[in-house]
């Protein structure tokens, strides 16, 4: 269980990533799904750095002639707080077969209370640091 209260977006994207990937483990092999599942609570209450809420825009196109849709990063937060983490921790994975299956593994929560309780999930604190990757 991972909580983005007051985090840098990439720094918490590329954590969950590791803990997708299953780097944080001894057994860790790149042709191996080993990772674990990621809670991610209070996802609206990131930060990022920067002008990052007015200039960085998220696109994608209908595939109808004229279909490109722009939307900044401030409104998807507005609208959809859990699809901007989704965005930015898809994106640090790396682009082969087990990254659809790592993602499934992907909870997003903008509240603090989540159904995942039952199994009693190990919080992991994450280090205002920028060398290296931290527990």
């Amino acid at each position: 269980m991972v909580d983005a209260t007051n985090k840098i977006l990439g720094r918490l994207a590329s954590r969950i990533a590791c803990i997708l990937i299953g780097k944080v483990k001894p057994q860790y092999s790149p042709h191996v799904d080993c990772g674990d599942f990621v809670v991610v609570v209070n996802a609206d209450k990131f930060r990022v750095t920067g002008r990052k809420m007015t200039n960085k825009i998220y696109y994608s196109h209908s595939m109808y002639p004229g279909g490109l849709k722009a939307i900044s990063l401030g409104l998807l937060l507005e609208k959809h707080p859990e699809k901007v983490i989704y965005h930015a921790v898809s994106g640090m994975l790396p682009k082969n077969r087990l990254r659809a299956l790592r993602l499934k593994r992907l909870k997003i929560y903008t509240a603090s209370d989540h159904p995942h309780k039952v199994q009693s999930p190990q919080k992991v604190e994450l280090l205002e640091s920028r060398r290296g990757i931290n527990q």
